[in-house]
């Protein structure tokens, strides 16, 4: 069975009920894992009280805030695991950000500035964060990120963003080369297109949903806990000879060649 008891995991990029963190999450607490999770702090406080509020069935022992591109904050966050955890086993990358003018129309019409944090934000981060991590993963442990089609195929509008997710899916083998000889797997997650608070930005995306119903083979696009389900599968012993993979978990679109 799969069986998360006694495992610390940390889960970031929770914003309110449709983000993919969220599923996540969910089915990590019901596999009995011990939940930390973060939030981007803003002047108003008003995530902070949106996700705490969403989180408290949960019942996480650490709610931190944490914006990857504060140093300290990272730094911050770490400190309180090891502190009151002692231990990290699981760490879920759901990070990543474009300014909505990225995504869409022309894709050479980039800025500097806007490429430049796209990758910044949903890139590195993967790297920031599994950096701060390793140290923490005595026993070994999972790490698992989200990407999406988007960074192996052209996808119209989502321009830097494959970028940062090709990068991001480099980043999940080479992190995995690095931490298998600690015992550390490093696995990406790529789901069909669902409508959250970060996809809302992507022009066109209840068409991309409209086209995945009709084209993949199962007629649909997936949900937050199917996306959750087969996370809580890679942070688990089940997937103990796994690591360096992108797993599609799309409804099968990513088969189709037409």
């Amino acid at each position: 069975m799969l069986d998360l008891n006694g495992k610390n995991a940390l889960v970031t990029g929770i914003a309110n009920e449709r983000s993919i963190a969220w599923g996540i999450a969910q089915q990590l607490h019901s596999c009995g894992a011990n939940l930390g999770v973060t939030y981007l702090p803003d002047d108003k406080g008003r995530f902070e009280k949106k996700v705490r509020s969403l989180v408290e069935p949960l019942n996480p022992s650490i709610i931190m805030p944490c914006n990857v591109q504060d140093d300290a904050l990272v730094t911050s966050l770490f400190d309180t695991i090891r502190d009151q955890w002692g231990k990290l086993d699981i760490l879920i990358h759901c990070l990543a950000f474009a300014g909505k003018e990225e995504l869409s129309g022309d894709f050479s019409t980039v800025s500097r500035e806007g490429f430049t944090r796209a990758l910044d934000i949903s890139s590195y981060s993967l790297v920031q964060l599994s950096g701060a991590a390793k140290p923490l993963m005595t026993s070994g442990g999972s790490i698992v990120t989200l990407t999406y089609l988007g960074g192996v195929r052209v996808v119209p509008n989502y321009n830097v963003m494959g970028i940062a997710k090709a990068a991001l899916e480099m980043n999940v083998r080479y992190l995995a080369a690095e931490f298998g000889p600690l015992g550390i797997r490093v696995n990406g997650i790529s789901s069909g297109p669902i409508r959250t608070l970060a996809s809302s930005a992507v022009g066109g995306i209840l068409d991309m949903i409209h086209h995945v119903e009709e084209i993949a083979p199962l007629k649909r696009t997936v949900t937050q806990t199917e996306v959750g389900n087969t996370a809580a599968f890679l942070c688990s012993d089940l997937s103990s000879g796994i690591t360096g993979q992108i797993i599609y978990v799309d409804s099968g679109y990513c088969i189709m060649g037409m």
